[in-house]
């Protein structure tokens, strides 16, 4: 356990602290401590939507080409921005215990001030080379706040915040310059993938210290099943048949998904996050909430499936089919020029991080809004497609299933994440009274 560096006790202590009212459909988590849940009640500080609009900018950056570096996963930034955001409002609030860093605020700062000032101290820092837009996002919005001691001390507080999230994640191993991969040559082992044999990435992800769980692996899933057994002659024929290029076991339907879900994953569930929040109507306090959580899910899912992936090395698909003549299993015949509907991730296929990432997004949105819910999903692989959707399990479930039908996993990959990121996700929302968060301290400052 490391001093100051995750008090997981504080954000968990979220879920004890929050009141009963809720909407009618929405889960244990929507609403805050005060059961306020409508903004159309609320004043201008107390609305979710300057979250929401610092999520955006998040989410424009990282859909930039060349804007995220490539040895830094997405994840991380949507963590630290959203933790920042979360602990500056809670800081002014009160109503619930902090993630990290508390500062003390007077009576009357105000929590839109901070929020603004956090997300955008955070962003800048992270992508200094788009500023000039954040710059600007900023003083809009402070702009549209009245002057006063108020709206000064909350800037200062969202000030003092990022800066203390960012001193403390400077040193997380997330800078660590990857050694070269060496892939093995032994049937399963994975290897650089067709057409153009990428390098593996985050090879080294596992070395950065999660936000919230003890280590990487604290859930990592078991070995995969042996080459020889039937679970992987079934799985890997079921992927050889609907997830070929050419294949015509593939519905039309699938093959939609296949494309739908091909984008980014945790971009996908942020922007289904931000359809939950303004149709719940979530107010400032419980939209930082959600958003903190939902990502630090995300970012210590990342840590964990990488763990995994590159503990167990097993090949993906596209090898696997084409060599399955040196897999020792008879259920298997070799394919030498099968190709799949979408080239191949660049790094191992056990567990898949479409299904790890889904999971865990499924599992936070349903605390806070309850399983059955409108879901409407958009998606930059097909614009202009909505997938609909009753639950959000429902959505997680075919998101995962999606890498099946796009020739990159098998169906051992995807409940392995499915678990993988349900446990994650659960630890996080539940755990606030283990005794795996004792000896976290919270760091405070005067204003």
């Amino acid at each position: 356990m490391k001093k100051g560096m995750l008090p997981v006790a504080g954000l968990l202590g979220l879920v004890l602290v929050i009141g009963a009212t809720t909407a009618a459909a929405a889960g244990p988590l929507a609403g805050d401590a005060k059961g306020r849940n409508d903004t159309s009640a609320a004043s201008a500080r107390d609305t979710g939507e300057i979250v929401i609009a610092w999520n955006q900018a998040l989410l424009r950056i990282v859909k930039t080409p060349g804007a995220q570096p490539a040895t830094v996963h997405p994840t991380r930034s949507f963590a630290i921005v959203h933790a920042a955001i979360y602990d500056a409002v809670v800081s002014i609030t009160r109503d619930a215990p902090p993630y990290l860093v508390s500062v003390q605020a007077s009576h009357g700062t105000r929590p839109d001030a901070a929020t603004a000032t956090a997300g955008h101290d955070t962003l800048v820092a992270l992508y200094p080379a788009v500023r000039g837009a954040l710059d600007q996002q900023l003083a809009t919005e402070l702009a549209a706040m009245p002057d006063g001691a108020g709206k000064q001390q909350g800037i200062q507080v969202g000030h003092m915040v990022a800066e203390r999230l960012l001193a403390i994640r400077a040193t997380d191993g997330s800078a660590t310059t990857p050694p070269p991969f060496i892939a093995g040559n032994q049937p399963g082992d994975y290897r650089p993938t067709p057409p153009n044999f990428p390098a593996p990435v985050f090879t080294t992800w596992v070395k950065v210290t999660p936000f919230v769980l003890d280590n990487a692996a604290q859930f990592r899933p078991k070995a995969p099943p042996a080459l020889t057994s039937a679970a992987y002659a079934q799985a890997l024929n079921e992927v050889e048949s609907l997830g070929q290029d050419t294949s015509t076991t593939r519905t039309a339907d699938q093959t939609v998904i296949a494309k739908f879900w091909a984008p980014p994953i945790w971009n996908t569930w942020n922007e289904i996050a931000e359809n939950a929040a303004l149709a719940h109507h979530t107010n400032l306090e419980t939209t930082a909430r959600l958003f903190a959580v939902l990502n630090l899910s995300f970012a210590d899912s990342a840590i964990a499936f990488y763990d995994a992936k590159y503990l167990y090395q097993l090949w993906r698909p596209i090898t696997a089919v084409r060599l399955a003549d040196t897999d020792g299993n008879p259920a298997t015949v070799a394919a030498p020029t099968w190709t799949p509907l979408a080239v191949t991730a660049a790094d191992p296929s056990y567990p898949g991080a479409h299904s790890t990432i889904s999971s865990a997004g499924a599992a936070v949105l349903s605390a806070f809004f309850g399983n059955r819910d409108h879901i409407r999903v958009t998606s930059d692989g097909l614009p202009g497609t909505v997938r609909t959707f009753g639950s959000y399990q429902a959505a997680a479930s075919e998101a995962g299933l999606s890498r099946i039908f796009a020739g990159q996993h098998t169906r051992i990959d995807h409940e392995a994440g499915l678990e993988l990121g349900n446990n994650v996700a659960r630890f996080l929302l539940h755990a606030s009274e283990s005794s795996h968060f004792g000896g976290y301290e919270t760091e405070t400052s005067g204003s």
